[in-house]
């Protein structure tokens, strides 16, 4: 078997930021600059490396970024406090929410405090409900950035049995919505699912969202199936065992450098839109 197609998240992600770049421009020309507030909520290395991260990624386009800083013995209304400010801040286009959250707080009470039109990295429960019925909504972004890789390599998806491996409310469950609205034939799993290896030979496409290193084996692989790996465990190691997976996919992506970049990419665009929207309203509220 010839040697599968690598989808490259970072060549994805710099197309994506080339086209913001000019975005950007336009904006500021009528005196906006697109700018996203990070919430992190204790003292997470990991959450911290992210953070900084989006971070970077914003400065390099010409965005703006706050982050703020909250300390783990913050109560649920605190941060809820911190979240309405942000809703009413007009400055503010784009509110990301680090998860995880230490876990004395309501997670999701605080995701959807987030307001629809600031919610930039697609977590509310009113935006997934919006994103699955097709509706106007940023959509989350690993989820999205699932999407992009697909389009941009031009993968066939409509009529192809595409499995997901993992039912989290901000991937799993959101990715297995897209590729169902575009056609394609979903099967939900997850790490409790029994004979998943048998249902895994059987599809075209395997997203690998489960949260498990190395989970995904090779042999379980239909014979050139697309793999989309959306894990990040520690080590760099993905989802999928790579090596054995390489030897059956026809496509698949690598950890690090797949997935990944795409997902920030995802996110400074949600936040350019959310910037572009605002103008819009302003404008009508004008005329």
């Amino acid at each position: 078997m010839k040697e599968p197609l690598l989808l490259d998240g970072k060549q994805v992600s710099s197309s994506i930021k080339d086209e913001l770049k000019g975005q950007i421009d336009v904006l500021k020309k009528q005196g906006i600059t697109p700018k996203l507030v990070t919430i992190l909520v204790g003292d997470n290395p990991s959450s911290h490396t992210y953070v900084q991260m989006k971070a970077n990624a914003c400065k390099r386009i010409g965005m703006e970024s706050e982050r703020i800083y909250l300390k783990s013995e913050t109560t649920t209304e605190e941060l809820l406090a911190t979240i309405k400010k942000l809703n009413e801040d007009d400055q503010v286009h784009g509110i990301l929410l680090q998860h995880p959250v230490p876990e004395h707080i309501d997670e999701r009470q605080a995701f959807d405090a987030i307001t629809l039109e600031k919610d930039v990295d697609g977590v509310t429960s009113h935006g997934f409900g919006s994103t699955a019925f097709q509706l106007n909504a940023y959509p989350c972004c690993t989820p999205a950035a699932i999407m992009e890789m697909i389009d941009y390599y031009q993968i066939p998806i409509e009529g192809k049995h595409a499995v997901v491996i993992g039912r989290s409310p901000i991937l799993g469950k959101p990715v297995s919505m897209m590729l169902l609205n575009r056609n394609a034939t979903v099967t939900i799993s997850h790490s409790r699912t029994e004979n998943l290896e048998e249902i895994v030979k059987q599809v075209d496409l395997v997203v690998a969202a489960v949260g498990k290193p190395r989970f995904v084996k090779g042999e379980w692989l239909k014979e050139g199936a697309i793999v989309l790996d959306a894990g990040y465990n520690q080590g760099n190691i993905g989802d999928c065992d790579y090596d054995s997976c390489y030897d059956k996919a026809s496509a698949i992506t690598p950890v690090p450098g797949g997935v990944g970049p795409v997902t920030i990419a995802m996110l400074l665009r949600n936040t350019v839109l959310a910037a572009e929207q605002k103008v819009s309203m302003n404008a009508m509220k004008i005329v």
